[in-house]
């Protein structure tokens, strides 16, 4: 694609973009300001997450109480704290400009990202017991569903879905806009802002926060000033979203059962929650 074709493209799509979305805040701080991508009817989203921990939590507490537990905690602590070691991951590295000059590629470890336990210490005697009472819970939660089928399809086909989206001239394009844009301000070029988040030079813990260095703060808030000023998150949004949609038609009865199976797994959460919540 020549250079003038390519920005032909890149216009298009920003039109199309301000079309689709016109509830879009013109600074984008997170994923989400960027809207919903078409394979997110098909996965579990936040919600289904904190509606099954509930579920799951009253099975095991209901299992543990078959088993002489009567008082077993709904958020149990274990006999001894294990390592806590936090994943950090973003869909199109940071963001947020403001973030981005106070903590970099990491966050303010007043407000750590680790979910702890609330309730009480569960005892040895329950710990020997809670493994197959979670285990029988999961089967619970899943039942009815082929789980090696079906379960959340959209999130197999996401490897292959974004090697599609990393192949995309438009996206690598825009990608070479931003990274070039970053080293002209006396930072590295990094091939693309995933890149430049996950950078082992900002050393982080087994938490996943960074050290917060003056380098660290000053590269990202040129990468989040780059992407502004570039859209690349918006351009790099709209590639996937192509790219999903197209998935999306190759293999719509896959995805329809995906969808089908997590219904059911919605409807079996609804029921325990009912009955046990």
């Amino acid at each position: 694609m020549t250079m003038r074709g390519w920005r032909l493209g890149v216009v298009a799509v920003l039109v199309a973009l301000c079309v689709s979305a016109p509830g879009r805040p013109e600074a984008i701080r997170t994923a989400s300001d960027l809207g919903p991508l078409p394979a997110d009817r098909y996965d579990y989203s936040p919600q289904d997450y904190q509606r099954s921990q509930r579920a799951s939590a009253l099975l095991v507490r209901q299992c543990m109480a078959q088993h002489g537990h009567p008082d077993f905690p709904l958020d149990p602590r274990y006999p001894s704290d294990p390592i806590v070691a936090t994943a950090v991951a973003t869909d199109y590295g940071v963001l947020d400009l403001a973030a981005a000059r106070r903590w970099g590629y990491g966050w303010n470890p007043a407000t750590s990202r680790a979910l702890r336990p609330k309730g009480r210490r569960m005892t040895n005697a329950e710990y020997a017991d809670f493994p197959s009472c979670n285990a029988q819970a999961s089967r619970r939660l899943m039942r009815g569903i082929d789980v090696k089928r079906d379960w959340l399809y959209a999130r197999t086909r996401a490897i292959e879905v974004d090697k599609a989206v990393k192949r995309d001239p438009r996206l690598r394009a825009a990608w070479d806009v931003w990274s070039r844009c970053v080293a002209a301000q006396g930072f590295t070029r990094y091939p693309d802002p995933v890149a430049a988040y996950t950078d082992t030079a900002w050393q982080r813990g087994s938490d996943g926060n960074t050290r917060h260095t003056p380098r660290e703060r000053a590269t990202a808030t040129a990468d989040v000033t780059c992407k502004r000023r570039h859209h690349t998150a918006e351009l790099w949004h709209a590639v996937r979203a192509r790219k999903q949609t197209e998935d999306i038609t190759r293999h719509r009865d896959r995805y329809a059962a995906g969808l089908q199976a997590l219904r059911t797994y919605r409807a079996t959460v609804t029921e325990v929650l009912r009955k046990l919540g």
